[in-house]
């Protein structure tokens, strides 16, 4: 089987680099891909409270006759739930749904600095305490800019064991990967393809020829050879598999600068901006 390299929190747990994601996958879907996607190797499921699916990721997980400790389970806090109470409450949701006594990972969602007083840093705190319980191996946040991981540098004791942000060959997100390598809080990154929106793209096509792989299988090694942790969606095994199947390959380090420079600033951010992103779900 394929040995999928792992990455060194700053707690010295490790966390496979590439995973497997549910985002906007049905819930009736996700016990079958989530299976699926164990059954070809990965180890490293990525979920959240406002998918709707957490349920279904604990279902395939048990159908898959793997171990609880062998795979790699992340969550995040729905929006709806940052004061302390209500993030104990639906931490302790998400453990009922996900049928574990404990996650590898959880994480702030968004840091909604617009939201409840801009205080982001009392619901940190309730994280350090599913934490210091053993309840969350490891936390960390999501879509955190750099002035919102210095906030928590300054007002409390851990720092982030990731920063799960949008990167992709069409938006770097230079900075706050930067401010991550710099800080030692390893970048995950959401929509690694561009939501398939990089996939018809000249240069990534040219790279991909000369490598007999496919765009999505370049960009992914891309992600890989940059130290980023990917965990792409697909409910198709074929797609599935293939997304596997890029560790018998390298990219030069000329292919990897050509990617990056593919970059088209805030115009290629696909997702929301943390800065002002504010939804809470119904």
């Amino acid at each position: 089987m394929t040995q999928v390299p792992n990455v060194t929190l700053r707690n010295g747990k490790q966390i496979p680099q590439l995973g497997f994601g549910v985002f906007q996958i049905d819930a009736d879907e996700t016990a079958k891909a989530v299976e699926t996607a164990l059954e070809i190797g990965y180890r490293h499921i990525d979920t959240a409270e406002m998918y709707g699916n957490e349920k279904q990721v604990g279902e395939g997980i048990r159908n898959s006759g793997i171990d609880r400790e062998s795979v790699f389970v992340t969550s995040k806090l729905n929006n709806g739930f940052h004061r302390p109470d209500d993030a104990r409450s639906a931490f302790d949701k998400t453990l009922s749904d996900l049928g574990t006594d404990y996650v590898d990972l959880f994480l702030i969602h968004w840091p909604l600095p617009t939201r409840y007083d801009g205080d982001f840093v009392s619901t940190w705190k309730t994280l350090e305490e599913f934490a210091a319980d053993g309840r969350a191996r490891n936390i960390g946040v999501s879509n955190f800019q750099p002035a919102h991981l210095d906030r928590l540098a300054e007002e409390t004791d851990t720092v982030p064991a990731v920063n799960q942000i949008e990167v992709h060959p069409y938006f770097v997100n230079h900075d706050v990967w930067a401010y991550g390598r710099e800080h030692a809080i390893p970048t995950e990154a959401w929509s690694p393809i561009a939501q398939g929106n990089v996939l018809d793209d000249p240069e990534l096509q040219r790279i991909a020829d000369a490598a007999g792989k496919s765009v999505a299988q370049v960009v992914l090694r891309w992600h890989i050879q940059r130290g980023n942790i990917i965990f792409p969606k697909s409910v198709t095994p074929e797609r599935v598999k293939a997304n596997f199947e890029i560790f018998d390959f390298e990219l030069s380090s000329a292919d990897v600068d050509a990617i990056t420079a593919l970059d088209k600033g805030e115009q290629g951010r696909n997702g929301p901006n943390p800065d002002t992103f504010d939804m809470i779900p119904d």
